[in-house]
Formats: structure tokens, C-alpha cells, sequence
């Protein structure tokens, strides 16, 4: 029902007049969204940050409620973040009382008082925002139809960004019930970067398809295009490593040339590292800051408030601010490390000026040779404004399992009616009915194996009217203590002496410190003391070497298009002579010695090296599958007696050894490698019940908290172990344990990603036996045996045997790099690793 109606008679002279008073005029694409509530549709909203997304979402709602004041809750926010909730919250503020519109604005996360939410259960405002967790719980209450009834518009920011995960699995579960509670309310989804639309419009379609028809795409005006540089350091460019400690310099360089800089890392351990140098090199005192994930939530507060009153002139962050705060004084993104994906690098550098008409500015900084090609692959996609990111998946069994449970917390329920409300969310539209009435089953009674356990009796089902209801009232209770899909490893706070918390640390990495340990946590040095229950007690300073807390799953994977950009410039030399000359020469010296990888085959070496074999598989198909490969290709040259000794896998390549040489690389890598093999290791290999531990906590199974306490990492382990060797033994085709293998397979494994550069490179396998180890083999080989080394030599540490791999690769340069032994600049010193 698309028509021409002219801006002023869609948009009240109130709000022409306020538009008008900020010099703004409304955006062709926030007309159309008004268009949109007009006439009822669902809208996906597909605009570059800066063109006034948010308030295109918003826009509908604020003119609805100025011309029917109403009390009761309105319009229903969404974000990924807490911090994005409370950031929109505030900037939706400004409009409301500008207007003097009859409006309250609320957040609700995590971070809100047990009062505020008691109040706002009773007394809802307006316009709420708040995360899929909380929303979840909401939908618990047994007031729920009371509280959303006469709910008119759901707005979802960032909508990608949940979309194909846990929590938006959970999310889509809780639409698909508010479409039940309030059949009249809209859907809004807002993203800037979206490489799938037709999966978010089935993600907001009431039928969870994307032909559904219920959903209009708006389409924003194309911003500036962002002007992406790559640094090209003074330094001597790494062979190996991840932090570019070698280029900060040049970093700090470019903060304190610019007026405020987000400086992006991809790690929290990097985050860390990367603050500590930029600190150290500081010597004009600029306020540089420090924010992610696992710092206290005081901490990142106050990080932000800085940001937004324009007090700081560097943040270095993890992806805590990949999305949407809205800083526009930022004049410069630093990406340090190679960015992983181009829809992410776009999203990170988005955060930077926020005007359409003026392009944003970012500099790309590799840590070592690799990470050229993958940087300068990225920047060519932004050129060509390609973007990347993966279909998204069916829906989890686990969060399916624990939606179910918390629709009996809500009232009883009847499964027909269900399973239809279920399957018309999007990651649920083919769930088949035998699937729903295990998972059904399982949340009632535990299923066969457990059903003997009356702690997994969670269902009743009424023989009178056939409803299911809860067990017990213990059970809605422990429901909401534990609802949520993030299950995050098992952290201990930090506390500074008997002052603040500084933040959160994984258990696993503190059981490695001894007293009087150093590490660097939240931008400073501190000697750990011990632990007092769940506390790890630090004073600052100490001696040593300081460690870096590791985080589990910190790691960004390689994109698929990424991977394929950096194949298609490897294979083409024509397009070398945008590289650095120390890449180019690199680049050329591997086609002298032995060959280059193609784009669509996958090149193996193999080599001698001291009384060991080296194998050396090209895929460029990330870390996760590379280490599904190495595990599985050991396997196999188990069997053929070729003795391997191990594998050590990167984003890029991928190198096994072993006591005798490989000859026939065409059936090691055969497909049919992702059969038994795979099953086999799987079923073998710890990483299965990780994973089992992570399904039973999402599913209610295994309750991390209770009332006055928390279990223990160990005691959550141990749980989740013995349950999972009844289930693997009594019932092993128990829904859990098919949701373990789903996830498994998707995740940790990329077992799809592998399957399908198995298949791509079928009869084009190129096997290069050589002499000794090639060029382009260095960096990987460098990674084999390598410690931890912490602060600024991380990369600078190269001991004799790596000297010697490097000359033994590329002789031609030993005589070039001239005399070793002196400092790290100007082509002197030890070549970093």
C-alpha cells in the first residue's frame, strides 16, 4: 500500500516542527516507516548507521502515543546489549520531554532493582527497553497477558546481530507468544549490516517464513563509503603472532593525531595487552581507557559516561561497543588484528562520526603477514560494499526446551496449542512434531534414562483438561533464577584490596596462579593473594612477568567470503602490488619455491624437517574446522602407521607431523573422513561433554543457581558428566544429546565449513613434495611448541631454531636482513616472530 503521500501529512506539525528545529529534515526511509505502522505491517529496516535508524523505529510509536495518550505498555524495545538499552534510553529521552510528549521511557536488564521491576510489572511505562533475557522472564509471570495485552510495536535493534544465535532463538520463542498476548503488535527489526534480508524478514514474519508476506523492507540511503586504511608499519613485519604489539607506536601516533579514537581488538586478552602498551607509551598523558566483557558493570559505565561527554581520547574495546552506543564525536576506528569479518569490521566501523554525508574513518592494523592478505581482502569488500556472515540455523532443542518450561511457569497449556505457537517462530517453523514432543517429554518427565528422578519431573500434565502445569512452585521459582542462553565459563570476581570490584575472571585461569602471581586485568598490574570463596583478592603492582587472563571463546572466526577473498588474491600476483614489499617478496619467493594455493583447490606441502615429517594444508577455512581436520586427519594416519606426533592449526593453514612421510594426500582428505572418523572422535573427545554441559544448563537441566548460592564450575562439571554418561548409555539418542551433537557440529567443529572445502576441493588437491619447509609454511610452523610470552615481547621473542626455520625458508633474504642482534626497528634486531 505504497503511496506518495508528502512527509507532512504522515508527520504531525508537532514533530515537522521539531525536526525543523534540530535543522534536520525526515529521512525518505523514516517516511516509510510510518508508512509501514500505517497500514500494520511488519517492517526490516536495512539503514547505515547514522541515517536515524533508531528513531525510524521509534518514530511510529511516539506520534501513536501524542495523539492517543494511553497508560500501559506500548512499545517494546530489544537490544543485544544492557548498555545499548540504557544508551537509547537516555537519547530517547530528548525527543519525549522536547515534545513534551506523555511518555515514560524505562530499561529493564539484568542491572534493575527487584523494586523497579515489582513496579513495572504492576505499573508498565510506555516504552520499555530491554534484552531477550529479560523479556523471557517477563513472559513467565503469571500476569504476563496483563502486563502485554495492550503491547502495539516491538522494536528489535541490531537485529543481526541475534538473529542465528542462542538468544535469538529465545527471543523469536518470545515473539511468537507476544503475537498470542497481543495479537494487534507490529515487529520493527533495524540492522545496518545484513548479508541474509531474507532470513530477518522470516525472523519478523508472524509465520516464520520469509514469503510470509506480513513483513515491508525499507531500504536506507547508501552513507559515504568509509575510507579504510591498512598501517603499514615502520617496524619489521611479523611472521606469526596475534597482538601487533610491533605497530602501537604507530597506533598511539594516530590516537593523538585524531580527537577521540575507538580502539577495536579482537580478544580480551589482547584488550589488555593492547592497553597496557598504549599506556606505556603515553607520554601526553591522553585519557585513554579500557573497556570489555568481563570488567565490573560500574566499570564500563563509567567508560561509556566518559565516551558520551567527550572526556576520553581512546577507548581500546572488545566487541562490549561493536554495536550501536551512539558516540558521534568519534573521529577515528582502529582495527588491531585482522578483522574476521567484513559485516563486523562495517558494524565496528560505524561507531565512528555517524553522518551520512561524511564518510568515517578507520585504519586496519595486521599482526602479522597473514593478516595482510585477510585485512586488504576486507577492505576491497567495503569497497565493493560485499558483505558476509552465515545462514542462519535451526533453532536450538536446549532453548526450545527451556521456553517450554517457562510457558508452564506462565499458566498450563495444552502441547497442540503450543507446538503451533512454536513453529510460527522462524528458527522453529520446521521443527517436526516428534521433535517437539521429545523436547515436551523431556522438560515433563527427563525423559527414559532420568524419568526415574523425581528432580526431573518439571510438568504435570492434568488427566481432567490436559494442560501441563508445573510440577511444584519450585520449579517456577528456579526457572527464573536461571533463565537466559548465555553460559558463560564459570568466573570469580576480582576485588582490588577491600576496595571495588573490578571485575570477572574465568576460574580455570586462576586455578594456574600461585600468590604472589602477576596478571593484567581491567588496565592494571596485580599480584594475586588468593581466593576467598568465590573472590580472587589482588593488590596492585608485584613482580614478574604478569599473565593474561584467557577467555573461553574469545576467538572471532575467519569468514567464509574472507577466507575465499585472501585464496583469490593468493592465486593472482597481478593484484600484489597494493601489499607491503616485505608480503610481496614473501608472496614471490613461495611461487619460487614451490607453489601458491588456488582458489577453489587446497595446496598441501609436505617436507622433511630433522627427523620428522611436516604435512601442510592450505584450507583458509578458520581455526575451528582446521582443528576438526587435525583431529581427524591424525586419526587416519594412525591407522596407516604413519605415526603423527600432533598438528597445530591457525585461521589460515593447518600442519600436522609425524615420524613417516605422507604420500597419498588424495584419500587422506577424502569426505568420507566426516563418517565414522567423526563420529568416533566425537564420541571419544572431551569437547562433547563441554558442549552437553552448556545444552544442560540452557535447558533447566542442570540449575546454576539457587536460592542464596551458586554452584561451583565443578560442581556444574561434574553434574553435567554423570548425567551425560546415563544418557550416553541408556538413551543415546536422548534430545539432548541430538542438541549436543547439533551444536557440536556447528560450533566448536564448523564441521559444515569443513564438509563443504571438502567437497570444493575434490579432485583438486595439489600435493608439492619439497626439499624443506616453503615460505609461506613459516608462520604456522612457528606456531608449533610456542609458550605464552606476555607484554611487549610478545612479539619479539624468536629463539635460534626459529632464525633457523625463517633462513632455511628464504635464504635469499638472510644476507639482505643484514647483521641481528640489535633493536626491533629500521631492519636491525631479532625478526619478530
Amino acid at each position: 500500500m505504497d503511496d506518495l503521500s508528502p512527509p507532512d501529512t504522515l508527520l504531525p506539525p508537532n514533530f515537522l516542527g521539531w525536526f525543523s528545529s534540530r535543522g534536520w529534515a525526515p529521512h525518505a526511509h523514516q517516511i516509510e516507516m510510518l508508512k509501514a505502522a500505517r497500514d500494520g505491517d511488519n517492517a526490516l529496516l536495512i539503514a547505515p548507521t547514522g541515517g536515524g535508524k533508531t528513531l525510524s523505529g521509534f518514530l511510529p510509536s511516539l506520534i501513536d502515543l501524542s495523539e492517543r495518550p494511553r497508560e500501559g505498555m506500548h512499545t517494546l524495545y530489544i537490544s543485544p546489549l544492557k548498555a545499548l538499552a540504557v544508551d537509547i534510553q537516555r537519547n530517547l529521552e530528548s525527543p519525549v520531554a522536547e515534545l513534551r510528549l506523555p511518555i515514560r521511557t524505562e530499561t529493564r536488564t539484568g542491572d534493575t532493582s527487584a523494586a523497579k521491576r515489582q513496579r513495572q510489572r504492576s505499573k508498565p511505562p510506555q516504552v520499555l527497553m530491554t534484552t531477550p533475557e529479560s523479556l523471557a522472564l517477563m513472559l513467565s509471570y503469571t500476569d504476563a497477558e496483563k502486563i502485554f495485552k495492550g503491547l502495539r510495536c516491538v522494536v528489535i535493534d541490531e537485529l543481526h546481530a541475534l538473529a542465528g544465535t542462542k538468544r535469538g532463538d529465545l527471543l523469536a520463542l518470545g515473539l511468537a507468544r507476544l503475537a498470542r498476548l497481543a495479537p494487534l503488535c507490529r515487529r520493527v527489526g533495524l540492522s545496518a549490516t545484513v548479508a541474509h534480508p531474507a532470513d530477518l524478514r522470516a525472523y519478523l514474519s508472524k509465520t516464520g517464513r520469509a514469503d510470509g508476506g506480513d513483513v515491508r523492507t525499507v531500504l536506507g540511503r547508501t552513507g559515504a563509503r568509509a575510507q579504510v586504511d591498512i598501517l603499514t608499519t615502520r617496524e619489521r613485519l611479523p611472521w606469526s603472532g596475534r597482538m601487533a604489539v610491533h605497530s602501537l607506536g604507530e597506533v598511539y601516533d594516530r590516537i593523538r593525531a585524531a580527537g577521540t579514537t575507538l580502539v577495536f581488538v579482537n580478544t580480551r586478552a589482547q584488550a589488555e595487552i593492547v592497553f597496557q602498551e598504549l599506556w606505556r607509551l603515553n607520554e601526553d598523558g591522553l585519557a585513554i581507557a579500557l573497556h570489555h566483557g568481563s570488567l565490573s558493570a560500574e566499570q564500563r559505565r563509567k567508560v561509556e559516561a566518559a565516551m558520551s561527554k567527550g572526556s576520553l581520547r581512546a577507548v581500546v574495546a572488545t566487541s562490549s561497543l561493536d554495536l550501536g552506543i551512539d558516540w558521534a564525536a568519534v573521529d577515528l576506528v582502529v582495527q588491531v588484528g585482522a578483522p574476521k569479518g567484513v559485516s563486523r569490521l562495517l558494524q565496528r566501523i560505524g561507531r565512528a562520526n555517524h553522518r551520512l554525508d561524511e564518510a568515517s574513518r578507520a585504519v586496519l592494523v595486521p599482526a602479522n603477514r597473514f593478516e595482510v592478505l585477510e585485512c586488504r581482502a576486507a577492505v576491497q569488500s567495503i569497497e565493493s560494499r560485499t558483505l558476509d556472515g552465515d545462514p542462519t540455523r535451526p533453532g536450538g532443542l536446549d532453548v526450545l526446551a527451556q521456553h517450554i518450561l517457562g510457558m508452564g511457569c506462565a499458566g498450563a497449556f495444552a502441547a497442540d496449542e503450543l507446538y503451533g505457537e512454536v513453529t510460527s517462530a522462524a528458527p522453529y517453523a520446521g521443527l517436526s512434531r516428534q521433535d517437539f514432543d521429545d523436547v515436551l517429554d523431556f522438560v515433563a518427565t527427563g525423559g527414559y534414562a532420568l524419568g526415574s528422578y523425581d528432580r526431573f519431573k518439571r510438568l504435570t500434565l492434568s488427566d481432567e483438561d490436559g494442560l501441563y502445569r508445573p510440577a511444584s512452585p519450585v520449579v517456577s521459582r528456579q526457572y527464573r533464577m536461571n533463565v537466559g542462553t548465555i553460559v558463560a565459563a564459570v568466573t570469580l570476581k576480582v576485588r582490588l584490596g577491600r576496595g571495588a570490584v573490578l571485575g570477572e575472571i574465568e576460574e580455570s585461569f586462576v586455578q594456574s596462579l600461585l600468590p604472589g602471581d602477576t596478571f593484567l586485568f581491567a588496565g592494571q598490574l596485580l599480584k594475586f593473594l588468593g581466593i576467598q570463596e568465590t573472590t580472587v583478592n589482588c593488590a596492585k603492582g608485584g613482580q614478574g612477568d604478569p599473565k593474561i587472563p584467557a577467555y573461553a571463546g574469545s576467538k572471532m572466526p575467519l569468514s567464509s567470503h574472507l577466507a575465499d577473498q585472501v585464496r583469490a588474491m593468493l592465486s593472482d600476483p597481478t593484484v600484489w602490488t597494493d601489499l607491503p614489499p616485505a608480503v610481496q617478496e614473501w608472496l614471490r619467493l613461495q611461487r619460487l619455491r614451490s607453489l601458491l594455493p588456488t582458489r577453489d583447490g587446497l595446496l598441501v606441502e609436505t617436507f622433511p624437517r630433522g627427523k620428522q615429517h611436516f604435512m601442510v594444508a592450505y584450507c583458509f577455512e578458520g581455526r575451528n574446522a582446521h582443528q576438526t581436520l587435525g583431529m581427524l586427519l591424525t586419526r587416519r594416519m594412525e591407522r596407516a602407521g604413519l605415526k603423527p606426533l600432533g598438528f597445530v592449526a591457525t585461521d589460515y593453514v593447518l600442519s600436522v607431523w609425524s615420524l613417516k612421510p605422507v604420500k597419498d594426500v588424495d584419500s587422506l582428505f577424502d569426505q568420507d573422513m566426516l563418517g565414522d572418523d567423526l563420529e568416533a572422535w566425537m564420541d571419544e573427545s572431551s569437547m562433547l561433554r563441554r558442549t552437553f554441559r552448556n545444552v544442560a544448563v540452557i535447558s533447566c537441566l542442570i540449575e546454576r543457581r539457587h536460592p542464596g548460592q551458586e554452584k561451583t564450575g565443578r560442581q556444574v562439571t561434574f553434574s553435567s558428566d554423570l548425567i551425560y554418561d546415563v544418557l550416553r548409555k541408556y538413551e543415546p539418542n536422548h534430545v539432548l544429546l541430538r542438541a549436543t551433537r547439533a551444536d557440536a557440529a556447528g560450533g566448536l567443529t564448523d564441521v559444515r565449513r569443513l564438509s563443504d572445502m571438502l567437497a570444493r576441493v575434490k579432485g583438486r588437491i595439489t600435493h608439492k613434495p619439497l626439499p624443506r619447509v616453503s615460505p609461506l609454511a613459516v608462520p604456522v610452523l612457528l606456531e608449533v611448541g610456542r609458550e605464552q610470552v606476555f607484554g611487549s615481547a610478545l612479539d619479539d621473542l624468536l629463539d635460534e631454531a626459529a632464525q633457523e626455520l625463517i633462513d632455511e625458508a628464504m635464504p635469499e633474504l638472510k644476507e639482505a636482513d643484514g647483521q641481528r642482534g640489535g633493536g626491533r626497528g629500521g631492519g636491525q634486531g631479532a625478526l619478530p616472530l
